[in-house]
């Protein structure tokens, strides 16, 4: 396979949605992250309706990866700035 075919392989089975938010670094970190988890999130969910993966199994491995995530959000420091007024 060549490195075109991979690229688009993995356009493919990880897509990435555009960022329509406040263009900041820590904010474009995160939504990968976050885009990342939900990916995640859903091929496991997809495992587990299928049989391939134990319903408690399934539920660990999610909330695993939403305790990672809430430790990217904090060290980020998303969220943590006092809303500004227009």
């Amino acid at each position: 396979m060549n490195q075109s075919q991979e690229e688009d392989k993995n356009k493919f089975l990880y897509p990435r949605g555009r960022y329509y938010g406040q263009v900041k670094p820590e904010n474009l970190v995160f939504n990968a992250k976050l885009q990342e988890f939900a990916q995640k999130v859903a091929m496991i969910t997809s495992l587990e309706s299928n049989g391939k993966l134990d319903p408690k199994e399934a539920y660990q491995q999610i909330k695993e990866l939403w305790k990672q995530l809430k430790h990217s959000k904090k060290e980020l420091g998303i969220g943590n700035e006092p809303p500004t007024t227009a």
